[in-house]
């Protein structure tokens, strides 16, 4: 850098502006400073150097429960992740994905440099998100439970599920089933969305003195989905319709019906949840409840850049808390498509 500087005649706190300050430059300085740093091989100053600087990384982390692996093969989290990854791109801010799987004495959420975090689709008992709110960094909770003082960003699982048990009712089904996800059994540990959506079901079903035969899985694929499915249509009573915790679980769903020659919906009716890219590519479309993931994923970056903004300006997030956390509940909505009609019992179609 003083080499660049004394080649051009400017101080070397001109050639560091170059790179990380341009705004301090006219953009003919800048542009002549950029052209002999690339005469000469030099790329900028270290990042290294310049976060011990500041005393920021430049990276937050996102917590994820399962493998990257696996986020990856979720149209709705990769949505998410896109629309974080977009609204924190302009404050120069990137993204550290982290998962509670430990491999050796390397703990991510403990180990790794971070100026802030977005907990998500993580588990309430995780030990990672633990470890985070001990390193007090400035943290937003997204599918989580509310905690006082912590931003949050959550859609209404509970509105959305109660409409689509309703529309079930409302088209004249009595017996309904429910495949949703769950973590360990008999731990009594749910997920907030996991929570919430049951409670919407049972809300409805309770109401209209219908009792669902319920499955649960451990695995958001759909193949575990299909199992779990295949063992409610092997049943005498079989149900007519069934409510999932995802679309990509009533994917497993419809493949299960179809294996023993059901068709939805004239014999089986299919609601899913999200309204993913994969809904509308179904055979038939689903019907499901849509959230919308960008804009849950620009709130919970909006939410982040406020924490990390008020601890810059000496304002502070101790603890990842701050008295003004806001406390977001995004809307949800059914969509009723084509893999949902009346029962047979109750003059379905013979589509």
């Amino acid at each position: 850098m003083q080499t660049i500087a004394d080649r051009l005649g400017v101080s070397r706190m001109t050639v560091s502006n170059a790179f990380s300050r341009p705004d301090q430059l006219s953009a003919e300085l800048r542009e002549k400073v950029l052209a002999t740093a690339k005469a000469m091989g030099y790329v900028g100053p270290d990042p290294v150097a310049r976060a011990l600087a500041r005393g920021k990384a430049g990276t937050v982390g996102v917590l994820l429960t399962d493998s990257v692996s696996d986020a990856f093969t979720d149209e709705v989290a990769t949505g998410f992740l896109a629309a974080l990854t977009t609204e924190l791109a302009p404050t120069g801010t990137a993204l550290t994905l982290l998962t509670s799987v430990t491999e050796g004495d390397v703990i991510p959420a403990r180990d790794l440099a971070l100026d802030g975090a977005v907990v998500y689709s993580c588990r309430p008992d995780s030990e990672a998100r633990r470890w985070l709110s001990r390193r007090r960094l400035p943290m937003v909770l997204v599918d989580q439970d509310p905690v006082e003082g912590v931003a949050c960003v959550n859609v209404a699982d509970r509105d959305g599920a109660r409409a689509a048990a309703e529309h079930l009712l409302e088209l004249g089904h009595r017996r309904i089933g429910i495949v949703t996800f769950g973590g360990e059994p008999d731990s009594g540990i749910s997920s907030h969305p996991e929570h919430e959506r049951m409670a919407g079901w049972t809300e409805a079903l309770d109401a209209a003195g219908v009792t669902p035969d319920v499955e649960v899985v451990r695995d958001h694929g759909d193949a575990e989905a299909e199992e779990a499915a295949g063992r409610l249509l092997d049943r005498p009573d079989r149900p007519t319709g069934i409510l999932c915790f995802s679309d990509l679980l009533a994917l497993g769903v419809v493949r299960a019906a179809g294996a023993r020659g059901l068709a939805v919906p004239r014999d089986l009716s299919v609601v899913g949840f999200d309204d993913s890219p994969a809904a509308s590519r179904l055979d038939p479309p689903l019907t499901t409840v849509r959230q919308d993931v960008a804009a849950k994923g620009q709130a919970a970056a909006a939410a982040l850049v406020a924490e990390l903004d008020a601890l810059e300006d000496g304002v502070g997030a101790e603890g990842g808390r701050t008295p003004w956390a806001p406390h977001l509940r995004l809307p949800t909505a059914l969509v009723v498509r084509e893999s949902t009609a009346p029962p047979p019992a109750a003059g379905g179609t013979d589509a």
